[in-house]
């Protein structure tokens, strides 16, 4: 039996360490990673619910209250925490794994970080790879929790299946600069920490300007460390999974983008690309253009 094969026959959501080898077989393109993927078989229609907004707006604390609802009625939850990659030397900050050390030895949760690899969005073309294994492995809910970096994390809307945009009381004088494009990829808002003043004016400012660009979208109240309003959300996100085949079409040419564009940049490596040019930059002549079409021919 090949390694692949063998693989495959134990990749299950009971079979935490084949899901891992897996996942790490196809996140660092090992031996066998394409023959993996091209043999994938979804048995069940796993959600696949991405966790977006800005730093600080308490995102890592939203998904462990909703791991712990879901995990009560018998769910088996995976969740891929996107942690910032450092421009300097490539490095993962990993900080989401310690935020969810709640529930690190659950039975029912596998938590696995993963770096940006340089993808302004916060996802790279590996985040697609991996959450199809964590759908392949019959998990039920599978979260995507993105770094909070702006209007480029629209590249959400090409993964996730349901997107939650999470924002607290104190982004109220911002929320007319928030950029469209991130306003239009989310599913529904959540406004955390609703608990500080000026809560309900921002829930209410959410919803006339929702309602101005693309229809009334649910807007839930919560208080995540306390579990406060967390019913609500899960019931939002149980409803709203029956209807992803709506943007299923949108949702597959999203993806086949993102892995077309990443076989064709894989002969480009960043970190030679940067040493290269710390090499070239302070000679006489040098043009920026010129050596960009060196790569290019």
């Amino acid at each position: 039996m090949s390694t692949t094969t063998h693989t495959l026959s134990a990749l299950n959501r009971d079979n935490f360490k084949a899901v891992a080898r897996a996942l790490t077989i196809v996140e660092n393109d090992l031996a066998g990673a394409g023959e993996l993927l091209k043999n994938l078989q979804f048995a069940k229609n796993t959600p696949i619910i991405g966790i977006t907004g800005p730093p600080g707006a308490g995102k890592s604390t939203l998904v462990n209250a909703l791991i712990s609802n879901l995990i009560k009625h018998g769910n088996k939850i995976a969740v891929l925490a996107i942690d910032p990659t450092s421009p300097f030397n490539f490095g993962s900050l990993l900080g989401d794994r310690i935020r969810m050390s709640a529930h690190f030895n659950d039975p029912g949760v596998l938590i696995r970080s993963l770096a940006t690899r340089g993808s302004l969005g916060g996802l790279s073309a590996k985040t697609i790879e991996m959450t199809d294994v964590l759908r392949a492995a019959g998990f039920d809910y599978v979260f995507v929790e993105t770094v909070g970096v702006g209007q480029s994390e629209v590249e959400i809307a090409g993964l996730a299946d349901i997107t939650l945009l999470v924002l607290v009381p104190e982004s109220g004088d911002e929320i007319q600069n928030i950029k469209s494009g991130l306003m239009e990829i989310a599913d529904a808002f959540v406004v955390n920490k609703a608990d500080r003043a000026d809560a309900d004016l921002l829930a209410n400012n959410l919803k006339k300007l929702t309602e101005q660009k693309n229809g009334q979208l649910p807007v839930f109240k919560a208080i995540a460390s306390q579990g406060e309003g967390i019913d609500e959300i899960i019931s939002f996100i149980t409803t709203a999974k029956h209807q992803q085949n709506s943007r299923r079409e949108m949702l597959l040419a999203e993806k086949a983008y993102r892995m077309i564009q990443q076989k064709r940049m894989a002969d480009v490596n960043k970190r030679e690309l940067q040493q290269q040019i710390a090499k070239e930059a302070n000679q006489p002549g040098f043009n920026l253009y010129n050596f960009v079409n060196r790569y290019l021919g």
